[in-house]
């Protein structure tokens, strides 16, 4: 896929967060809440009841936009994707760099020290950190492929 391929495909989102809330107009089939149920949830989660009318009817449309908005995430085709266990790299390669050893707290046992004569205790050094590096940041700086001003994620899938 060329660089002028790719930014043409990201140019354009292929969906929107709008598309997955509730039209202005409610559907006839969509599921209606009724203020015992409202009130039910309200106690259950020990919150307070609606002081009006008008507080609980907006009460009323988030929670139905709520729901309309869960039945539509619940329509995603997920056949064939492996559930998350957490958001973070899985991989074999990220495990072995997220496992703590002994060498890997060295440095910051390197900066302690025990004070006190009777009652020790551990002072670690909490000299500020400069942060100008981290706001001059090459995003891509570490990416190990690139398509023009995108990073390329290596997908588990297939190439078809």
């Amino acid at each position: 896929m060329s660089t002028s391929d790719l930014e043409e495909l990201l140019a354009e989102p292929t969906w929107s967060v709008e598309s997955l809330l509730p039209p202005k107009t409610p559907a006839a089939d969509a599921p209606s809440i009724s203020t015992n149920q409202l009130h039910h949830l309200l106690r259950l989660s020990a919150l307070p009841l609606p002081k009006t009318a008008e507080e609980e009817k907006q009460m009323l449309d988030t929670l139905s936009a709520q729901l309309h908005f869960v039945g539509e995430i619940q329509q995603v085709d997920t056949a064939g994707v492996k559930p998350l266990r957490a958001i973070r790299d899985e991989t074999e390669t990220a495990e072995l760099e997220q496992t703590i050893t002994l060498d890997t707290l060295k440095e910051a046992i390197a900066k302690e020290k025990v004070i006190g004569k009777h009652y020790k205790r551990i002072q670690r050094d909490a000299t500020p950190v400069d942060a100008r590096d981290v706001e001059n940041w090459d995003v891509l700086g570490s990416a190990q492929r690139r398509v023009g001003r995108y990073f390329v994620v290596e997908s588990e899938r297939p190439q078809e």
